[in-house]
């Protein structure tokens, strides 16, 4: 899969513009606050469904403008295709191969890409919620049912948790509607969790390869799914009653805290190096690896699952790199299809394209 041109209007401190990519490795360098980053927020923008940055799309439109659009046109192996998504207040636009389409959901899992940017590197150290976020990223662009099944997972879950709060001052609740958004969460629980389950079985040998040659085989790192319930391998007859059991067991202590306790919400990555906890004894060069081999992982993944290989988008995280990480990025993946960012005065004869970027304006830039 290959991204060939990428158009913006109103995006960030994006007036307009079109940029075309090579096959190869692409660079976008310019000084801070130029509005590199700006240009991979918005083609990733088709891979995830919203921003990595923002969480209301009302801050993605320029200052003083109406609205904004993202357009891209990329290669698989099918031939070429075009996404668009145009947002104007309560009206949204997404087009597919000149088609309008209802959801976004019908946009994501068609451009796949893999976005590697500086807060990834807290994946190993920081909280589950860090890693259940990157979960729900990367399966979204290979099982086309995520993204709705994890919507619906968080509504009902939003109501349950509504009426547990309410029991939990001693106000009057429906104990049968309890017992429905309970029976409800546990199914859409067990299409996450099967999901869930699958996709870290498909990345575990390509993490634990990735490490291993980032450190000359030093390094054993391993990473397990951890939820709630025994057997996520189970069918997904057996996972709804698994689930099931887990959420009407419990509604005891979940109506005195006011909260549901336990559920995909809840889910961990469990990440250990040489048999012990990445996140309580890795060293930060050690995560960092980790954390590399996570992404290239992800993208491994994709590879195996389309035939093809994603796009990688690199937003300024060369320079966090020492200098064995940053060779094996630039030339182990020389097969690749790369978007870097980085910032002005570093070295960039690696790459195939360069564009210089100066308040939101790209142009080219000969090496």
């Amino acid at each position: 899969m290959k991204i060939k041109r990428f158009r913006a209007e109103n995006f960030r401190n994006i007036t307009e513009c079109e940029l075309e990519f090579s096959d190869g490795v692409n660079l976008l360098y310019g000084d801070n606050a130029q509005g590199k980053t700006n240009a991979v927020e918005g083609i990733y923008f088709f891979s995830r469904g919203k921003s990595f940055r923002m969480s209301e799309e009302r801050e993605l439109t320029k200052f003083g403008a109406e609205g904004f659009r993202l357009y891209i046109e990329y290669e698989d192996k099918d031939g070429t295709h075009t996404l668009e998504y145009a947002s104007f207040g309560r009206e949204k636009r997404r087009i597919k191969d000149g088609y309008k389409v209802a959801k976004m959901s019908e946009l994501v899992g068609n451009f796949r890409s893999v976005l590697f940017f500086p807060d990834n590197l807290e994946l190993v150290k920081d909280g589950p919620e860090e890693r259940r976020a990157f979960l729900n990223v990367a399966i979204a662009q290979i099982f086309g049912t995520y993204i709705d099944n994890y919507a619906k997972y968080k509504q009902v879950l939003e109501n349950r948790n509504a009426l547990l709060k309410k029991a939990s001052k001693g106000q009057y609740i429906d104990e049968g509607e309890l017992i429905s958004w309970s029976e409800m969460l546990s199914e859409y629980a067990a299409y996450i969790a099967r999901d869930r389950f699958r996709y870290v079985e498909l990345l575990k040998p390509h993490i634990a390869r990735i490490a291993g040659e980032l450190s000359g085989g030093k390094e054993e790192v391993t990473v397990a799914y951890k939820c709630d319930i025994d057997n996520p391998d189970a069918d997904i007859e057996s996972l709804k009653e698994q689930y099931k059991g887990v959420f009407t067991s419990n509604l005891e202590r979940e109506r005195i805290v006011g909260t549901s306790l336990y559920g995909p919400h809840r889910d961990d990555l469990v990440i250990d190096i040489n048999g012990v906890s990445a996140r309580s004894f890795a060293s930060q060069g050690q995560q960092r690896s980790i954390v590399l081999a996570i992404k290239l992982g992800e993208g491994e993944v994709i590879k195996e699952m389309f035939g093809e290989e994603p796009v990688f988008l690199f937003d300024d995280v060369l320079s966090e790199l020492d200098e064995q990480r940053r060779k094996y990025v630039i030339c182990g993946m020389r097969d690749k299809q790369i978007v870097i960012t980085s910032c002005e005065g570093e070295d960039f004869s690696f790459a195939d394209r360069v564009m210089l970027v100066k308040e939101g304006e790209y142009v080219s830039a000969h090496r």
